[in-house]
């Protein structure tokens, strides 16, 4: 059981990992994620061999605070959205808190560093401040500037030291170290400032003077609280799209209860209850319209501008926005089971995950807090031993104890991560992980389902043909779409809806009169008219059952079904009247996403169950696809298990309850958002709106934030390459570069701040500007299931789908060879591709069983260069 709870304290990576590793210890706890940015932890818990409680103690006793997310039922729903808005609450309290003890330190900070640097600088110094006589309260007047400042920012050195005392350091830790050693070197200094006055010792006076470190210790604070402040900031930015999303949520309701209307909070809404929907407010649950027409603004949902026109028997949406109508709507989701709650959760989720490509990151950061003590330690130790005075020696440890930054290294991933399902939720695109954000970044190949996903899912009447020696009642199309569509408003055929659609569109309402229907399963339906002739709508096979030919109209059928056209013939008695052709067509914007994927450098596969020739037509349409058809519902995941076989990175694109398999098999899974509720939960990715092109935008999305997050990483990883050594002084010798603390402070600081600016600019993400690679040129090429599973996708395997434009030439030469060695059908598809590569060749079919090569010419290809052909590809013409 998942369990989260809220941890306070922590600062950076090696308070992540120390948190990670006091409760990943426990019985009972089989995962734990720890989120640096939002505070939170999620942890898998066993109940029965460990308690909530017990995790808890675990990381109050690794020195800090935690509390369960929800209450002591962490997990229940109830409640959820007001521990949401308590997180946020939260973090504005702290960034408040940051900013008074910022403003408040800087005020004291400044008198003290005109004590400390004025005279350096030619600034005036009161008289009883100067001179050696003064020298100890000059002294005790910079500690009494200093002490408040370390007081108001106590909790760098509670957290730190409670850190090193339960063997885990953190970046506190350092802070506190190089502060207070600062400090305690002051008051060293105060000492020997005493001594040099009673031994009347003057250069002694003036070498501590100048060595009193107050000021250090307090502007090492000072300058850490500036950029924790500004990172605090940012950091509040890169959950703003989470925060708006829960702004979303109206607090009450309009409901019909009893035959009364009455206003109730939004929690209390039921599933069944009648919602009553005002002009101008926002819907507060999903639902489905009852009664009334209106329009919903929708774009805070799925980012589309128009305004959709609602009416009764029509979904609504939770957080969209009534138009000008009144609705009254039932009740289908509420609570936490709404969309918005659904999107909401699944940003919480995806923002508090990790992307494999930070495993290295928190790996070091567990031993980075003592590995730099080691190195401080080591720095005073070699300075000392070198012979160099011990305040150079103090001054350079200290530096490498504040420069040094493990928060950028905690910070890489969650802040891009959180920026980037910020930006999705606004694009409509719900990303459920940090592990689906950068697998979708690294895909080399994109399988889509044709029904439903690259078409529309229900065909469309696109031809209607007449014959020329027809009956003269039903010689037009508009006659004898009303006749087909007079049989088909009684017929459960899968096409009676597009032909009734088709009728509709042209306003045919007036149905001839039937005195008989039948259904002929398999065949078609017939039908009588008032006038005892007998009507018939169905297939060719049908026709030729019935004895009923026509030529001309039968070749114009060949012609459409090779396009992909199902055909219905209507005949009258004996005689064919004419011939409907119906297709699944395109929706808006596929061909469009499949070019945008071929600039991101994808090759584009699409997988159907469909017959091969309807399958090839699509793809001729959509240009540059992979095609694999006749693929049973139950072969879908082997096929992309074959693929990832083969080393492709492959995402799937489906909406269907028979595409979740193969969604969950795949290295991203992509769900349409208007899809099946199984397809969505094994989705890693949700498109909210019915649109392709949006899971191209999520790959590039994808991309650009993976690119960031390596930004960042190489960024925390080589800043303490470098600024380490700098401030240990290898420079210092050959050069004379030395680092102050205050220095090191300050570029600790800008190094977080950096850090979480760069994951910002994913907010500019534009859908199309991301960085190209070089574009994908892909054939259009099709391939049988079982020949994918025997042989696997290669170029020789797929033959190009052949242009049908020049099918109408005459052949005028026909070549029939044996060839020995096909094997599979591997080796037929090898074979068909290489003659019909061959300039004159219009068409090759091998058969597997006969070992028979059939070779269509222009009659100016010779045999030589077909035999030469084949035997390039490994086989033998005998004959």
């Amino acid at each position: 059981m998942k369990k989260t709870f809220a941890v306070t304290g922590m600062t950076c990576a090696s308070c992540q990992a120390a948190v990670t590793r006091s409760v990943g210890k426990l019985d009972g706890v089989s995962d734990v994620n720890v989120n640096l940015l939002t505070g939170t932890m999620t942890v898998d818990l066993d109940t029965r061999l460990q308690t909530e409680t017990a995790v808890m103690a675990a990381v109050e006793k690794a020195g800090y605070g935690i509390s369960l997310v929800g209450g002591i039922e962490g997990s229940r729903k109830a409640g959820r959205r007001a521990e949401r808005q308590k997180l946020v609450e939260e973090r504005e309290k702290e960034e408040r808190l940051m900013r008074r003890r910022l403003i408040s330190s800087a005020i004291l900070l400044i008198p003290l560093m005109w004590l400390s640097m004025g005279p350096m600088l030619g600034l005036p110094l009161p008289s009883f401040l100067t001179g050696h006589e003064n020298a100890v309260g000059y002294a005790l007047l910079q500690m009494v500037f200093a002490l408040p400042v370390l007081l108001i920012n106590g909790f760098f050195f509670t957290s730190g030291f409670k850190g090193m005392i339960h063997r885990a350091p953190n970046m506190n830790t350092l802070i506190a170290l190089g502060s207070a050693a600062s400090f305690v070197f002051g008051l060293f200094a105060i000492y020997r400032i005493g001594n040099g006055l009673g031994m009347g010792d003057g250069t002694l006076i003036d070498r501590y003077l100048h060595q009193l470190y107050f000021e250090s210790a307090a502007m090492i604070l000072v300058l850490i609280m500036v950029g924790k402040t500004l990172e605090a900031r940012a950091k509040g930015k890169t959950s703003e799209a989470l925060t708006s999303l829960m702004d979303l949520v109206p607090q009450t309701a309009m409901v019909m209860r009893n035959g009364e209307r009455l206003e109730i909070d939004a929690e209390g809404l039921r599933l069944g209850d009648l919602v009553v929907l005002l002009p101008g407010a926002r819907v507060p649950c999903d639902g489905v319209v009852r009664e009334g027409h209106s329009s919903i603004d929708e774009s805070a949902m799925t980012g589309e501008s128009i305004p959709v026109e609602k009416a009764p028997g029509d979904p609504v949406t939770s957080a969209t926005i009534n138009g000008t109508g009144t609705l009254l709507f039932e009740a289908t989701k509420t609570g936490e089971d709404t969309t918005l709650s659904q999107m909401i959760q699944l940003m919480e989720e995806a923002s508090s995950s990790k992307a494999p490509v930070a495993r290295l990151a928190d790996r070091v950061a567990g031993v980075f807090v003592p590995a730099v003590i080691a190195i401080a330690l080591g720095t005073l130790a070699i300075w000392l031993l070198l012979g160099y005075p011990g305040e150079l020696a103090f001054s350079m440890s200290i530096s490498v104890l504040v420069i040094s930054c493990p928060c950028a290294l905690g910070l890489a991933t969650p802040v891009a991560i959180m920026v980037a399902t910020g930006q999705g939720a606004r694009h409509g695109i719900l990303i459920k992980s940090g592990e689906a954000l950068e697998d979708a970044g690294s895909l080399s190949s994109v399988v889509f389902d044709k029904t439903g996903t690259l078409t529309a899912g229900k065909p469309e009447v696109t031809e209607i043909v007449a014959a020329e020696r027809g009956e003269e009642a039903f010689s037009t199309q508009e006659e004898l779409l009303n006749l087909a569509a007079t049989l088909e408003e009684l017929s459960e055929h899968p096409l009676a809806g597009a032909i009734l659609r088709a009728a509709d569109a042209k306003d045919l309402g007036d149905r001839i009169p039937l005195e008989h229907f039948e259904a002929v399963p398999g065949r078609g339906v017939k039908g009588v008219l008032k006038d005892g002739r007998s009507v018939y709508i169905g297939s060719g096979n049908y026709m030729k059952e019935l004895g009923v030919r026509d030529q001309v109209l039968e070749d114009q059928a060949d012609h459409l079904a090779a396009e992909g056209r199902t055909i219905l013939f209507l005949a009258l008695d004996h005689k064919l009247l004419g011939l409907i052709g119906a297709t699944d067509q395109l929706k808006p914007g596929s061909a469009e996403a499949v070019d945008r994927l071929h600039k991101l450098g994808i090759r584009v596969i699409m997988l159907t169950g469909d017959r091969q020739a309807t399958a090839e037509a699509i793809g001729r349409e959509l240009g540059g696809v992979q095609v694999i058809a006749e693929v049973l519902p139950t072969d879908k995941a082997e096929v992309i298990s074959r693929l990832r076989q083969q080393g492709e990175r492959v995402a799937m694109v489906g909406d269907g309850i028979n595409d979740a398999p193969a969604l969950a098999v795949a290295d991203v899974g992509i769900a349409i958002g208007a899809g099946s509720d199984i397809a969505i939960e094994s989705a890693d990715i949700v498109l909210v709106r019915n649109e392709l092109n949006d899971a191209v935008t999520a790959i590039e999305l994808s991309r650009k934030t993976l690119r960031t997050i390596k930004e960042n990483l190489f960024w925390a990883f080589f800043y303490n390459v470098i600024a380490i050594p700098v401030a240990a002084g290898v420079f210092y010798v050959p050069y004379g570069l030395k680092l102050t603390p205050m220095i090191g402070a300050l570029a600790m600081s800008f190094s977080s701040i950096f850090v979480v600016l760069n994951a910002l600019r994913l907010r500019s993400f534009k859908p199309g500007k991301e960085g190209r690679r070089k574009k994908l040129i892909q054939e259009t090429s099709s391939l049988r299931v079982d020949d994918l599973i025997t042989a696997g996708i290669t170029d020789r395997a797929c033959p190009v789908i052949p242009d049908l434009e020049g099918e109408e030439e005459t052949m005028d030469m026909e070549m029939v060879l044996e060839v020995e060695g096909m094997t599979c059908g591997h080796c037929t598809a090898r074979v068909e591709k290489a003659l019909k590569a061959i300039p004159g060749v219009s068409n090759a079919h091998a058969e597997l069983q006969t070992k028979r090569v059939t070779v269509e010419t222009n009659g100016n290809v010779s045999l030589e260069a077909v035999t030469q052909a084949i035997t390039d590809e490994g086989y033998q013409v005998v004959g």
